[in-house]
């Protein structure tokens, strides 16, 4: 297991190395220059050379990249572009616990509602029980995050002035807290972030079970006269879990960053959110520091569906 560890921390250091130079490269020679749009008006040659020195872009690419290395080693993500003299860790920092929030009960929402219709539904083959719920979760994948916000956005507009109950359709509250007001924030853009997740595992954990129960160990408990519940939750669901466990990993590897369009529809302050802007303002370095977080959640979410494949299948070993 050390030994495993040890491999996958190196493909780590790889990886991040890797998306790192690949993002500078592409900021480096995308075209418009970031510090006459930051200065604007302002921006006048002595000015826009004076900010470029301070901020290290009058040396030669290579000498950029590896000033940002040393950095990055140090933790220090540099200071951005918008916000000038703001460290850019300032400003992720603001925003991770929304993102983080946001993701965790979405996630909760598409494990424990997804996986158990997914079951339910593979019981339940090819009667109207899983005629229905497949062609719920079908519409719900299909449906592209972007529409689903602004169409439950609008329904609760109507529905606030047919009933005169006022309802939020934006912003957060205070993350991590449950008073009234930040139920009603955290409730739509937790549903609209869920949606396609819940459709997903469904699928997936309905194709997973029907593949299994036609196992002949799975008949072989039956014929033992093993309860139906032990057949389906110790023989054949954990036998299950593998192509689950691998996308429970890839859903952890975008907790931080995988609300793009969610958190852009309903204006949230988070990290997906910062990255957009990031992106319409040329501030490279916020958008370096979120495209470096965003691969190291992932491949961390690798790591755990590998440790996670030896606990559900024993035969599967680390080495």
């Amino acid at each position: 297991m050390i030994q495993f560890l040890i491999k996958r921390i190196l493909g780590l250091l790889f990886v991040i190395f890797g998306v790192t130079f690949i993002t500078f490269i592409m900021g480096y020679f995308a075209p418009g220059d970031p510090i006459t749009a930051m200065l604007g008006e302002r921006a006048t040659p002595e000015t826009v050379a004076q900010m470029k020195h301070l901020y290290g872009l009058d040396l030669p690419w290579y000498q950029q990249y590896g000033n940002y290395l040393v950095n990055l080693a140090r933790f220090n993500l540099g200071m951005s572009f918008r916000l000038q003299g703001r460290p850019v860790w300032d400003i992720l920092k603001d925003g991770l616990p929304v993102s983080l929030e946001l993701a965790f009960w979405g996630l909760l929402l598409q494990i424990f509602i997804g996986i158990p219709l997914g079951i339910i539904s593979a019981l339940k083959a090819n009667t109207w029980v899983d005629t229905l719920n497949m062609s719920i979760a079908l519409v719900l994948y299909a449906f592209p995050v972007f529409i689903t916000g602004v169409l439950l956005q609008l329904l609760v507009i109507w529905v606030s002035k047919q009933t005169g109950v006022s309802w939020p359709v934006t912003q957060w509250g205070y993350p991590w807290r449950y008073t009234w007001t930040d139920i009603q924030y955290k409730i739509l853009p937790i549903l609209v972030y869920a949606t396609a997740g819940i459709a997903y595992y469904a699928r997936l954990a309905r194709t997973s079970m029907l593949e299994v129960l036609k196992q002949d160990y799975v008949r072989t408990a039956r014929a033992k006269g093993l309860r139906e519940q032990s057949v389906v939750y110790r023989h054949a669901f954990r036998n299950a879990l593998i192509p689950l466990v691998t996308v429970f990993g890839v859903s952890i590897g975008f907790l931080v960053t995988g609300g793009f369009f969610t958190e852009r529809i309903f204006n949230l302050p988070g990290i997906a959110n910062l990255t957009l802007i990031s992106i319409d303002s040329l501030d490279y370095p916020v958008l370096q520091a979120t495209t470096a977080l965003l691969a190291l959640c992932i491949v961390l979410g690798n790591l755990i569906s590998d440790i996670l494949y030896s606990l559900v299948d024993p035969r599967i070993k680390a080495e």
